[in-house]
């Protein structure tokens, strides 16, 4: 187990659902402590660095350097919207149907619509969902996230265009924990007694 907490420590970013790896480890290992800690995808690597974390759900790219990185699943990338948005009448969108639209938070590809910006202070995605429900402009965040801020007064359509985003296993290369090696096995399915 991890020598710096004397239990075991998985972060999840924003968005990433650890729920049924939890459950199986507990299932499985129910007198070993073991805890699920929220991380911001800002310091999602970082944290991993540091041994605060032995391993964490992060969303992909990271930097590899030092790292082991298991792809788990992707993520859909959704333009998050007022519910009485024009948008809202088709079933998905494109970054062309984005043009002329406010983005309230960078996106995380780069994009930008074409149309004039009004500059934004740094925000919290809850925060910008909020500015979203007032009828100004769009955010683009990956599904989960965007259910996870879901309020009445917004609605999403996926973005067709825009690639998908990645949620990855992190862990330091050096961290040969049998914990670490016991977590890898219940994320990729294997049965309680399986060996690797």
């Amino acid at each position: 187990m991890s020598q710096a907490f004397g239990h075991f420590r998985v972060g999840f970013v924003t968005g990433a659902t650890p729920d049924k790896w939890a459950r199986t480890w507990r299932e499985r290992f129910a007198r070993n402590p073991f805890e699920l800690v929220p991380v911001l995808e800002e310091e999602q690597e970082e944290r991993v660095r540091a041994g605060t974390l032995d391993m964490t759900l992060a969303r992909l790219p990271v930097d590899r350097d030092g790292l082991h990185c298991i792809p788990l699943y992707d993520e859909l990338p959704v333009a998050v919207m007022g519910a009485e948005h024009l948008m809202t009448l088709a079933d998905e969108v494109t970054l062309a149907d984005l043009a002329d639209e406010q983005l309230v938070l960078p996106e995380r590809s780069g994009w930008t619509p074409t149309a004039p910006q009004l500059e934004w202070p740094p925000m919290e995605v809850k925060d910008a969902v909020e500015v979203v429900a007032s009828g100004t402009g769009i955010v683009i965040v990956p599904m989960a996230v965007a259910r996870l801020h879901h309020r009445k007064d917004v609605t999403y359509r996926v973005v067709a265009d825009l690639p998908p985003t990645t949620i990855g296993l992190i862990w330091l290369i050096d961290n040969d924990d049998p914990w670490v090696q016991r977590f890898i096995g219940i994320v990729r399915g294997r049965s309680e007694r399986s060996s690797r």
